[in-house]
Parts: structure tokens; C-alpha cells; sequence
């Protein structure tokens, strides 16, 4: 038996998990804690690193009592964190701005500045696309890949860019500030696409520094998800009520450990997950890329193979954005405020979002010919598109809102579909499917996408935390109790399986084929209004 701590980074909050592994990666107990992401008028998207510290000491105390578990009973740490963020530390560890989020796309200019000459071909200079994929099979031509919010530091706030140590991602600052210890891991360092990912030639690529015009001084070293990074300072231990000396391995980026979690650890094996943000992933045992769909093959947890990787911005948060904004006095429960999940009702709901999937599941598939597209914050793959925005199309008078809100779940699993139909033009995905993220925890959810995909979709035990999972499973390698990264799907168990049903196949058909043309049909009116 040993128990691990998990932290899991996220977009708007961490959750923190103490993990049991034996013979299983079994979940004791977690607390989650909220925190800001500060959207601006020109694409800023920025986060406190004071606020993820605070989070995490506040959710480690809690844990730890909810479990009523001792501190020095934990034999070791590790994260999963969101990916391709930036965090410039200066010679003391201490953060010199705020991080920016992955979801940061402000440096149109410096993207345009270095890739925007010459031959154009995938959204880039022909020359230094081309040779971005011959050293590592992907290349920087989106507004929010971490190297051009590197270079608009630069161009931008020339002081602090001046005084800066490293730069690193957010689980790596997080490892250095609990260890004194700074380093990035192959997955955070691959994300940076600096990196040659060539067999025999791994590490940071310096024709690719020289050519985006980036210090080397300024890149840490790489080191292994499962190696150990250090120990927890006096101070760090303090601040998270945890032991000075606890173990801290490296961890990896949710792209990274949620298929890990997921039990999606072999060749073929395909998960789909939706959180904030969505993505289709499959494991591959060499690099493929796809420019022209925006799927490349990023380094991963698994030695040998990599993650076949296409990513859409913003998945369960459409139906965040519906709890906010949509669910009002049709479903009965935002005009008279009234309390769904105490005993005044006649069933009692674990969560709002509980309620929804109920409701939504006497709306007959299709949403009654009403699409959504789910692009609140732009879009990646197939298309990268930063105007793309959200629609409800084909609304018409005896269209409710349970309907729209059926549509949006609809939305979300055409878009995955869609990019899991552009990964099979270069591998064969599986025909039984992982699904996890807190959209696995609908059963509507879940059956709606077997229907729209057609595959077997399956869930695993606690889909909301297989981040935190996977973060288990670094500790457990790092501490040989598991073997190996590619046997952690050993430790992980599949609990619920969902059919397609082929009646809805028809109805579903019909509007993934509308869907798809949405996009086409809107992008002039989307670049007219938001560009």
C-alpha cells in the first residue's frame, strides 16, 4: 500500500487527489479549489501562480483530513497540469508576471513576424515549416503555441523579459517551487516545438532556438515524466501541509497523463476526452503529422510511442457556458432559484449538471434539427481559427431550450467526431473508445457519442480525475510499485459501456453533414465580426 498525493492543474481550478496503489490505482479522497483566468480584449489569457499555490495548499490540508491520513504517510507527489502555458521565473524561482494560458492568442505579430514571409504552406513560411517537421513533426503555427507568447514577452515587456531565468509550464514552476529544482519534462518541453524529436537526437533543437529566435540560456533541462525532480522544502511542505523530504516526481501535461488514466497505454488505443476543452488521442508507436488538419504527434508518457493528438478549445465548457447562460425558467430552476439537490424536490440531484443530462434525455436525438457549433474561444483542429465562434442554427418557433441544450452535447460530440474521422486519414483509431473528463460523467453524454461516432464507448471509474490518475501512476513508477507506464493500464478499470444505437444513426448522420459545412458556410462572417 502506498499513498500518493495527485495535484491536477486545470484551466480554472485544481483538484487534488490522495490515491492508494496496491494492485489498483484506487481514488480515497479529493477537494478542488477554483481560481481566476483573466481573459483581455485582445486575446490576453492569463492566470495567478500565487492563486495555483494557494489552491493547492488549501485543497492538500482538506485531503488530508478528509481522508484522516497523515502527512508523513504520503510517499510521494506528482502533477498533471494543463499544457503549453508560460511561466518565466527569474535566478530565484520567484515568477516575473503572471502565466499566460495556453489559451492565450495575442501574438498574431509575432507569429506573422517569423512565419509570415515567403512561400506560405500549413499557415507558415514554407522553409521553416518544412524544416520544423523534419526535426520534430510538428511546427509553431498557431497564435497560441507557448513560443510566441515566449517572443512577445520579449517584444513587449522588455524589463521583465531582461531579468528572466526560465522559462518553463505550469506543472514544471510548480515542481521547481516545491523542490528549489528546475527542469522541464519531455512532454511540457516537446509542447514548446523547440525540441528535435528524433530518434538518437532528442532534446532542444538549437536550429530550432536559432530560428524562432529564442535564448538558450533561458530553456531548463529536460528530464523523464516519472523522473524525480527533488524533495519538498521546508517552506513548500509548510505551505502545503504535506513533509519536508516527500519525493517529487515530474509529471506530465493532461495531453499527456489523462490517457494514462484513461488505461490508453498501447499502440491503436484511442480516448476521447472532454473537460474544458476536448480532444480526440491516439497512441502511436512512431510520429505522424497532419498539417492541414492541425494533428501532429506530441512526445508523451510512454516511452517509444506518441500521443496522435487533435484538440478542440473548448468542449464541456459549452455546457458550463449553458449552466451560466441558458439553463433559466424552462427547466425550472434559475427564475425561482429553487434548490435541486436538497429534499424539497421530489427526486433529489447530485449537481445542476445531473438535472440537465435528465432533462435533456427526453429530447429525441437530432435536438429537433437545431445545430450547435462549439467554438466559444475559437477553434484548432480541423481548423485553426480563432474567430470561429458558437452558434444554435435551424431555430424556429416551437424551439425550447431543453432542445438547445441537447444540441449543445450534440455540438460537441459532431466536432470530436469530426477530428476523429481527420486522425483516421493517417492512423487507425479503435473501435472501442475511452471516454473521460467530466462530460463522462453524463450517461446522455456518453451514449450520445457512441451514437454520433458509432463507436463502443466505455468510462472508467472517477473519469473526472484520470489526469490525477495518471499522476498516480508517475508516483507509482517513480516509487517501483508499478512496473512501467505502459503497465499502469493494468491498474485501471473499465465500469460502464455504451452501444450506438443504430435508430439514431439516420438522424445523427443528417446533421454531422450540416454541421460540417457550418464552418465553411460562416468563416467570412466570423473573421467580419470578431477579427
Amino acid at each position: 500500500m502506498a499513498y500518493v498525493i495527485a495535484f491536477d492543474i486545470g484551466t480554472t481550478g485544481v483538484k487534488t487527489c490522495i490515491f492508494d496503489i496496491t494492485d489498483r490505482i484506487r481514488y480515497v479522497a479529493g477537494e478542488s479549489m477554483g481560481y481566476g483566468l483573466y481573459i483581455g480584449e485582445h486575446g490576453e489569457a492569463e492566470q495567478d501562480q500565487e492563486e495555483w499555490w494557494h489552491a493547492m495548499g488549501a485543497t492538500a490540508a482538506d485531503v488530508l483530513r478528509k481522508a484522516g491520513i497523515d502527512k508523513n504517510e504520503i510517499q510521494a507527489i506528482s502533477f498533471c497540469s494543463q499544457m503549453q502555458g508560460m511561466v518565466l521565473v527569474d535566478e530565484n524561482g520567484q515568477a516575473l508576471r503572471r502565466a499566460m494560458s495556453y489559451m492565450d492568442q495575442r501574438a498574431g505579430a509575432e507569429l506573422a513576424d517569423c512565419m509570415g514571409h515567403g512561400i506560405q504552406v500549413a499557415g507558415g513560411s514554407i522553409f521553416k515549416v518544412l524544416r520544423s517537421l523534419q526535426i520534430n513533426h510538428a511546427t509553431s503555427t498557431s497564435v497560441k503555441d507557448p513560443v510566441w507568447k515566449y517572443k512577445w514577452v520579449e517584444a513587449h515587456e522588455p524589463d521583465i523579459f531582461a531579468r528572466a531565468r526560465y522559462w518553463l509550464d505550469v506543472k514544471d514552476y510548480l515542481a521547481g517551487r516545491c523542490t528549489g529544482h528546475f527542469a522541464m519534462t519531455e512532454d511540457s518541453a516537446y509542447a514548446t516545438l523547440i525540441t528535435d524529436s528524433r530518434p538518437g537526437k532528442e532534446g532542444w533543437s538549437d536550429t530550432l532556438i536559432k530560428m524562432y529566435g529564442v535564448h538558450p540560456e533561458h530553456l531548463p533541462p529536460i528530464i523523464r515524466v516519472t523522473d524525480q525532480v527533488g524533495t519538498l522544502t521546508a517552506q513548500a511542505a509548510a505551505d502545503l501541509s504535506l513533509a519536508e523530504g516527500t519525493p517529487v516526481f515530474g509529471g506530465g501535461g493532461d495531453a499527456s497523463l489523462i490517457g494514462i488514466g484513461a488505461g490508453c497505454t498501447h499502440p491503436g488505443d484511442t480516448h476521447i476526452y472532454s473537460g474544458t476543452s476536448g480532444w480526440v488521442s491516439t497512441v502511436v508507436d512512431k510520429q505522424y503529422v497532419d498539417p492541414s488538419y492541425m494533428i501532429a504527434s506530441p512526445v508523451g508518457a510512454l516511452k517509444g510511442c506518441y500521443n496522435y493528438f487533435a484538440e478542440m478549445e473548448t468542449a464541456g465548457k459549452c455546457l458550463d457556458w449553458v449552466k451560466d447562460h441558458l439553463a433559466l425558467d424552462e427547466i425550472d430552476i434559475y427564475l425561482e432559484k429553487k434548490d435541486i439537490t436538497n429534499a424539497s424536490r421530489e427526486k433529489i440531484y447530485a449537481s445542476l449538471y445531473d438535472y440537465l443530462s435528465e432533462v435533456i434525455s427526453k429530447v429525441p436525438a437530432g435536438s429537433g434539427g437545431i445545430i450547435f457549433t462549439p467554438w466559444l474561444h475559437g477553434n484548432r483542429c480541423p481548423f485553426e481559427d480563432p474567430t470561429a465562434a458558437g452558434m444554435f442554427f435551424n431555430v424556429r418557433l416551437e424551439t425550447g431550450k431543453a432542445m438547445l441544450i441537447r444540441s449543445v452535447l450534440e455540438g460537441v460530440s459532431f466536432h470530436l467526431r469530426w477530428m476523429l474521422e481527420c486522425e483516421e486519414k493517417k492512423v487507425k483509431t479503435s473501435p472501442r473508445i475511452r471516454f473521460v473528463g467530466g462530460g463522462a460523467l453524463s450517461s446522455e453524454a456518453c451514449q450520445i457519442l457512441a451514437d454520433v461516432t458509432g463507436r463502443t464507448i466505455e468510462t472508467v471509474d472517477q473519469p473526472q480525475n484520470v489526469g490525477a490518475v495518471g499522476a498516480a501512476a508517475v508516483c507509482g513508477v517513480g516509487l517501483g510499485i508499478i512496473p512501467s507506464m505502459e503497465s499502469a493500464a493494468d491498474f485501471v478499470e473499465v465500469v460502464r459501456t455504451y452501444e450506438p444505437n443504430r435508430e439514431n444513426k439516420p438522424i445523427y448522420d443528417r446533421n454531422y453533414r450540416v454541421f460540417r459545412n457550418l464552418y465553411r458556410d460562416n468563416k467570412a462572417n466570423f473573421a467580419a465580426l470578431n477579427g
